[in-house]
């Protein structure tokens, strides 16, 4: 590690964060920790494609400077699939056809995760509250919700969320 950076956990491993406080952290991580499953959308918080987990909340990092992320597990998507299987929140999101081209999938499924992680069975109410703030540009946001609510249940395909 770099004696000028600082440490914090990245998917459950230690890595060096760059002491220059400027730096957003979406640019650290897809730059100098080469975790492209982070997404780079708007650059100003708008879209959620840049979400990821830190200390199990959800942040859009490209508004966090990475000296926030000092000393906190930081979880990003290809850190929900360890040991190389599929997360389950990702499975439901793919057997719900819960996206289409996969862009606004990292905000979805981490939102989803930190969503199910409080509330194991949330109503519709809850589930669009946690997506709030994540764009999709190709799909309506039925799917998304249904696949949602299809990770709650443990289910795929025959999900259906209650109004």
């Amino acid at each position: 590690m770099n004696p000028t950076a600082t440490t914090t956990s990245l998917n459950g491993r230690p890595v060096a964060l760059p002491e220059d406080p400027g730096t957003p952290l979406v640019d650290v991580l897809r730059e100098d920790l080469a975790d492209r499953s982070v997404r780079l959308g708007c650059r100003n918080g708008d879209c959620g494609t840049c979400t990821v987990l830190i200390d199990g909340d959800p942040f859009k990092s490209c508004l966090v400077p990475n000296h926030r992320a000092a000393g906190r597990e930081i979880t990003t998507l290809r850190g929900l699939s360890g040991g190389g299987e599929v997360h389950p929140v990702a499975q439901a999101f793919w057997d719900t056809n819960g996206f289409q081209c996969g862009y606004c999938l990292p905000g979805m499924v981490l939102c989803t995760t930190a969503l199910l992680a409080e509330d194991p069975a949330p109503d519709r109410p809850a589930i669009e509250e946690a997506l709030t703030g994540n764009i999709c540009r190709c799909t309506g946001y039925q799917n998304i919700v249904r696949a949602v609510d299809a990770a709650a249940r443990g289910q795929g395909r025959h999900g259906a969320v209650s109004s």
